[in-house]
């Protein structure tokens, strides 16, 4: 069972839910609470509507439009940044690899690492003003991963396109 997790950056909120074993694969469910059980500025009591996929977030989203995105944590062997929260999130429809293929980091996308690239986005949790929270998304956030993600935030583009989520 995989926990997924809706994160409402602009509104500095964040929400954990379970995906059970019955319904649609990998379709966030709305969920009330961290299940850590404590209390974080970044936890809201339900799930962001309208959620794009991370691919199709990387090709319409402009810099600065409000966006919910929908995704997996993973794209590299370490997708969390040390020191702050941030994260790197897939889109749902790359495969991850798994330990039986002999991947012993399937959240690294080795068996569809050429399309990683255009399917993947950096999620930076901040503060009010602006500045990034000086904490690790795994312990802020209660995350983990291949954990799949709902984010509302502001989108940012870098010089060479790359999507990130404020």
């Amino acid at each position: 069972m995989k926990k997924t997790t809706a994160l409402l950056f602009g509104l500095n909120l964040l929400v954990v839910g379970m995906l059970g074993c019955g319904g649609g694969q990998n379709e966030p469910q709305p969920a009330a609470a961290d299940q850590s059980g404590r209390q974080s500025g970044y936890v809201a009591r339900s799930e962001p509507i309208g959620a794009m996929s991370v691919g199709d977030a990387r090709q319409s989203v402009q810099d600065e439009d409000e966006v919910v995105l929908v995704g997996r944590v993973g794209g590299s062997s370490k997708p969390f940044v040390d020191g702050i929260a941030a994260f790197t999130i897939v889109d749902l429809k790359l495969p991850h690899c798994s330990t039986g293929e002999g991947c012993p980091t399937p959240w690294d996308y080795c068996c569809a690492q050429d399309q990683v690239k255009d399917n993947i986005a950096m999620v930076k949790v901040v503060d009010d003003e602006g500045k990034p929270v000086a904490e690790d998304a795994r312990q802020l956030l209660g995350l983990e991963v291949l954990d799949t993600v709902v984010i509302r935030g502001k989108a940012t583009r870098d010089a060479d396109g790359n999507l990130a989520l404020l």
